[in-house]
């Protein structure tokens, strides 16, 4: 592990104002994410009664500041677990959530993804299958009027894919293979000012990946960030600094803030969250310079979620 501690001189330079526990009921809640519509903060999460259980739904929560939560709706699907949430704003102003189904019976199939959309954050119709059978569409990102979703092949013949969303709705395969070494999965899908695309990659057991390409985004070069990283979610600060939360594995398991150099790749830790054991998968919304994180831990036994305000000083 090549994980190194930030001199205190270093940017961005964060100060923890807050940690917060949102919620602790139920027997496992993890795999959150996080954004800002409509004044309130929305956060996702699964709830079920473990890690690997059949029983997860999603719930989704809302707060004026972060800190104090309600639950505004619960969605489950009776022949599938519903797993990793993730919540974006559509350009028309909708709130939409991207999550995978694991399905009871894998005798015709496994996994699907599924797209649901809401007007007000409460009511959510059924939602519309996207990707393809046995891709998990990890996460979708925007760049102005435009999705963009990485996905992971589940089963044999791991890799990860690009997809564009279409005006329909319907997600089209840009980049069937970005990149397909190793068991590679889980991503962070984003973009800087100059719209080059960036991916922070998981690959299992080895050293995360850090990937960029320039429109199209067919072809991808890739960096060796020089550890092992689980549940990537990463942004770009105001200076455009690339700011990612981690599950890092080396000395404890924990969940830490951290930087990427884009271009060498190398990983650099700033600071760990309070958290341990089963942990990360982290929702981050950028405000100014207010930075809110959600993400779980079962350091305080059984699996929370845990949300956290961070200054950003330049």
């Amino acid at each position: 592990m090549t994980t190194k501690t930030t001199e205190a001189t270093a940017t961005p330079t964060l100060e923890l104002l807050w940690v917060n526990r949102a919620w602790k009921a139920g027997k496992h809640n993890a795999f959150t994410d996080l954004c800002y519509f409509r004044q309130r903060y929305y956060l996702v999460f699964r709830q079920a009664s473990s890690h690997h259980s059949k029983d997860g739904v999603l719930r989704i929560m809302n707060s004026v500041q972060g800190k104090k939560w309600r639950t505004v709706a619960v969605l489950q699907n009776p022949v599938a677990d519903l797993r990793d949430g993730k919540l974006t704003v559509t350009p028309d102003g909708k709130l939409q959530l991207l999550a995978a189904a694991a399905f009871h019976d894998k005798t015709r199939q496994a996994y699907q993804s599924y797209l649901w959309h809401s007007t007000d954050g409460k009511t959510w119709p059924e939602p519309q299958a996207v990707g393809e059978a046995e891709y998990w569409v990890w996460r979708l990102s925007w760049l102005r009027d435009q999705a963009y979703a990485v996905a992971y092949k589940c089963g044999s013949d791991r890799h990860i894919r690009l997809y564009q969303q279409k005006a329909s709705a319907q997600f089209e395969v840009i980049a069937p293979r970005i990149y397909a070494e190793g068991y590679a999965n889980e991503a962070a899908l984003l973009f800087d000012n100059q719209d080059t695309a960036w991916c922070l990659l998981r690959k299992d057991p080895d050293h995360g990946q850090l990937g960029h390409s320039l429109p199209p985004y067919t072809h991808w070069q890739w960096l060796d960030i020089g550890c092992r990283i689980g549940g990537p979610q990463a942004i770009f600060t105001t200076d455009g600094k690339m700011l990612a939360v981690v599950r890092l594995y080396n000395e404890t398991v924990r969940t830490s803030l951290v930087t990427l150099d884009q271009s060498s790749g190398e990983l650099t830790e700033i600071m760990a969250l309070p958290s341990g054991g089963d942990t990360s998968y982290a929702g981050m919304v950028l405000q100014q310079n207010k930075l809110l994180i959600s993400y779980y831990s079962s350091h305080q036994g059984r699996c929370s979620i845990y949300t956290a305000l961070l200054r950003i000083q330049a």
